[in-house]
């Protein structure tokens, strides 16, 4: 049996599939080719939305008496930029000095690649495993998320499938494999503000109201005092202020409108509905305090729009999968990982509504960027690591 053993020839067949989100690019049937001569069963639906692009999906599942693992990913990819910029073409996987280049190399094609063999190696060696191993990939984790992660982990649980834990092989390491595992997500709102105004001409104040100084006071509402001073595992909220605009190129004209643009990052002191709600009072408080224009009685008109659903906060507390996870790494690497909560969403986001879950792949220091590319070396190191936690789970 021709099993895909080797994580640097899967990651060269996925990468040579051209799939930014939201083409599927060949990269499912080159992964369900991978998975099926080693037994796994496999689905690929389609989901759709209105006004979003249709997505496929992958579902591997190899059966088996005891635990059930989750692997979770995303075949899809951001777009390459110019390929003049590029050394290497961006979907041909050559291989230079050590190593492999092309878009998906580090996000996430290689851990992916890398799980593959992880779960092919342990069946040469050991056969099937204790329990059942799924992988759910999807094509979407880099575009909108709507057709992807969240209605695939919907669809395979009203099938009745159930996972005990889950890892998702996002490039997790910031200098070297084995520096960090990511054992929850700080949560993620943003929003508008909108200053209603009146527009008029600069030479006559009186008969405007510039929405500007209401913007700018109400920012400044956001902005101080601080949420909080961070907790035993998450680092203090922070709200970004990313784009004030009034949309107006005349220096003689008030303009009718000014609108502000934020995201925050919020640790477990809050949930999307406690900090929504704080945000609420902050403005209120800002607009009745202060006059959008001296001499005016009135408080600032403003509005305050949401954007998207929020990101929740989670940790995870499985101590099987992260003491486990640890293990391995240190067992394989030499290195202790960090646990840390660190960086933006992931689709762990999602999962963590099923079950235990932990980030844990390569190292992300070229993702996205021209040129991506990953080390050989990390690639079997990788698959060792996922191979030495499939043997020590299922024990």
């Amino acid at each position: 049996m021709n099993l895909p053993v080797d994580p640097a020839a899967n990651l060269a067949a996925l990468i040579r599939c051209p799939s930014v989100t939201p083409a599927e690019g060949g990269a499912l049937s080159a992964l369900q080719a991978m998975l099926a001569p080693m037994g796994f069963a496999i689905d690929r639906p389609t989901f759709s939305e209105a006004g979003t692009p249709d997505v496929e999906n992958l579902y591997g599942r190899l059966s088996g008496n005891g635990p059930h693992l989750m692997f979770a990913g995303h075949t899809d990819v951001v777009p390459v930029g110019d390929e003049a910029d590029w050394t290497h073409p961006p979907f041909a996987a050559e291989v230079a000095d050590g190593w492999m280049f092309g878009r998906g190399a580090v996000d996430m094609k290689g851990g992916i690649a890398c799980f593959v063999a992880a779960v092919a190696r342990h069946i040469k060696a050991h056969g099937a495993p204790k329990g059942s191993v799924s992988l759910l990939i999807t094509g979407d984790e880099e575009g909108p998320s709507i057709n992807g992660t969240v209605k695939l982990l919907d669809w395979a649980a009203k099938r009745g499938e159930s996972w005990d834990a889950a890892i998702v092989g996002e490039p997790t390491n910031p200098e070297a494999l084995g520096d960090m595992i990511k054992i929850g997500r700080r949560g993620s709102i943003s929003g508008d503000i909108v200053v209603h105004g009146r527009q008029g001409h600069a030479a006559y104040p009186h008969l405007a109201d510039n929405p500007v100084p209401g913007i700018v006071m109400l920012v400044d509402a956001l902005l101080s005092p601080a949420f909080d001073e961070g907790t035993d595992n998450f680092q203090p909220t922070n709200l970004e202020v990313t784009t004030i605009d009034v949309g107006n190129p005349a220096t003689n004209v008030i303009p009718a409108r000014a609108k502000a643009s934020f995201n925050i990052r919020f640790n477990d002191t809050w949930t999307a509905e406690t900090l929504q709600a704080e945000i609420h009072n902050r403005l209120d408080r800002a607009a009745a305090r202060r006059k959008l224009r001296p001499g005016r009685g009135e408080k600032i008109n403003f509005e305050l729009i949401w954007r998207d659903r929020p990101s929740p906060v989670f940790l995870t507390r499985d101590e099987k999968l992260t003491a486990g996870l640890s293990a391995s790494v240190e067992a394989v690497t030499g290195r202790k990982p960090v646990l840390s909560t660190s960086g933006g969403t992931s689709d762990a986001r999602f999962i963590k509504d099923h079950c235990p879950v932990v980030e844990f792949g390569l190292v992300g220091q070229t993702m996205h960027m021209v040129d991506e590319r990953v080390a050989l070396s990390d690639l079997e190191t990788l698959t060792r690591v996922y191979q030495r936690f499939l043997e020590d789970w299922f024990a």
